[in-house]
């Protein structure tokens, strides 16, 4: 993903506390950001009633609402934006989950980005929960697969966003995947 240097002076813009600035942010990076939310809502079961708009939309309000991040480029906002898209859906699953009193969860399939599936569908809360305890564990392996399931970014992408090499970050995607399989299904 190309850092486009407007994107960059906006992002920065914003950081200093120009609220208008937003205004001329929307158009670079909206697409970008329904793309995630699409590519999220593949990965959701059948019927979901949230769509990439919707989702998009409330995570971007919530983009917008972080007023103690101190943004560096458009990589850095794609790679927050993937985290609100994590907890949009999350927060969706659990409304879901308490108005039918516990049951009927969010599903979700552990997936390579590239689609294929590993495993049958997981319940989105326990995803969440389990994610959270593997950042315990590594903040990175964490960041990851918050970043290549939720954000549907490339490892080439990840290894510019975190500074890290390509292999630390399959590496870590390799670990992260196979912990969270053995973490979920046992």
């Amino acid at each position: 993903m190309p850092d486009l240097p407007a994107t960059t002076e906006l992002l920065l813009d914003l950081s200093r506390g120009d609220r208008a600035a937003i205004d001329r942010l929307v158009p670079l990076v909206y697409n970008e950001l329904r793309a995630i939310a699409a590519e999220q809502l593949r990965h959701e079961r059948a019927g979901h009633t949230l769509q990439p708009t919707a989702l998009a939309h409330e995570a971007y309000l919530r983009l917008v609402d972080q007023s103690r991040v101190d943004w560096k480029n458009r990589a850095h906002f794609l790679g927050v934006a993937a985290e609100m898209v994590r907890r949009v859906l999350v927060d969706h699953a659990r409304a879901r989950a308490a108005a039918k009193r516990g049951g009927g969860a969010e599903r979700a399939t552990l997936t390579d980005v590239e689609g294929e599936t590993h495993g049958a569908a997981l319940d989105l809360i326990e995803v969440d929960t389990a994610l959270a305890e593997l950042r315990q564990l590594d903040e990175r392996q964490a960041r990851v697969v918050e970043l290549r399931f939720f954000g549907g970014m490339s490892v080439k992408e990840i290894t510019h966003l975190l500074g890290v090499s390509e292999r630390t970050v399959l590496g870590d995607w390799a670990v992260a995947r196979t912990w969270l399989r053995r973490r979920l299904e046992g």
